[in-house]
């Protein structure tokens, strides 16, 4: 299990990591709904994907941009906490843990802003990430994807 914990977190990139977890909480908070229910994150550019009952309008997706944007231009804190599994449920949505999580989660935050139980590379400092720019978007059926990416 550590070694492949280990090799998984060589293959990340911090920066895109953090903004997934800025972008999924924006969208839980401008559309209700539950976080990525499919991500594919990397270094030149990312996607994912999220379940919506309707097409979001340009105007809103210009908004995600700029929100997200917003929230790295706090220069916020990230943070990494350890709490058992039962304290976690009350502050962040443990449906799609895995059925051999430990009973001791690795809690992510992002300041105030976002909390996620998450074992993955981050920044330090939302400081770090650069830009993010929506690329484009599809919806289908009651699939949006999102394609991002970061820039300087």
């Amino acid at each position: 299990m550590e070694q492949k914990l280990n090799e998984h977190n060589k293959k990340e990139y911090p920066p895109m990591h953090t903004a997934e977890h800025i972008l999924n909480q924006t969208m839980v908070r401008m559309f209700g709904c539950p976080r990525s229910m499919n991500a594919h994150i990397e270094r030149k550019k990312s996607k994912c994907d999220y379940i919506l009952a309707q097409e979001p309008t340009a105007e809103q997706m210009v908004e995600v941009e700029h929100t997200v944007n917003e929230i790295i231009a706090q220069h916020l804190p990230v943070t990494v906490e350890y709490m058992p599994r039962e304290e976690a449920a009350s502050l962040v949505d443990l449906s799609k843990l895995p059925p051999n999580a430990s009973d001791t989660l690795r809690i992510v935050r992002v300041g105030a802003y976002d909390a996620c139980a998450c074992i993955g590379a981050h920044v330090d400092n939302t400081s770090e990430i650069g830009r993010f720019k929506l690329l484009n978007y599809d919806y289908n059926g009651e699939r949006l994807r999102l394609r991002f990416k970061l820039v300087e």
